[in-house]
């Protein structure tokens, strides 16, 4: 346990970025009234998530490997942090659209078919938690595993491997 440590913090703290995230796109009426633009805007989360991720390797290397680190061993802590996350997605889904914004699939469903931008079954299909979570556990492992591949690149020790 002492040897993941150090993934399971920054896990942590990607988990609360995502709710603090979700909590500001709802108070800036991403959820409602600019539900429009919520495609767009939303996509800025890969700001502060790529951030944590060169901190979370950074702060590894640091403090677990001495200031060496191989890119193997920088990529396998971003994978650690990338399962954590995914694990508990399913339950930051659930906070983020049950208590944060409680209404955003109602709004979303009204948005799309309001725009033709699908039926009333297709919006039901898209806009539902189930959906949300099989997507969001998806999304986090897929994004994850690239984010972790990259960051590891340039958080590696010079002439390490």
């Amino acid at each position: 346990m002492k040897n993941i440590q150090t993934e399971i913090k920054w896990a942590i703290l990607f988990v609360v970025m995502t709710l603090i995230w979700m909590m500001i796109e709802r108070l800036t009426g991403l959820h409602d009234i600019h539900i429009d633009k919520h495609p767009i805007y939303s996509n800025l989360i890969a700001i502060p998530a790529i951030a944590i991720y060169v901190f979370a390797l950074l702060d590894k290397k640091k403090n677990f490997y001495h200031g060496k680190m191989t890119y193997k061993q920088g990529f396998i802590s971003g994978l650690i942090i990338t399962a954590i996350v995914a694990i508990i997605s399913p339950l930051t889904q659930y906070i983020s659209l049950t208590l944060i914004t409680p209404h955003f699939f109602e709004n979303a469903i009204q948005y799309a078919i309001s725009k033709n931008m699908m039926t009333v079954e297709e919006a039901n299909n898209e806009f539902n938690l189930k959906n949300y979570i099989v997507v969001g556990f998806i999304g986090s492992v897929v994004i994850g595993i690239i984010t972790a591949a990259i960051v590891a690149i340039f958080t590696k020790s010079k002439n390490e491997n």
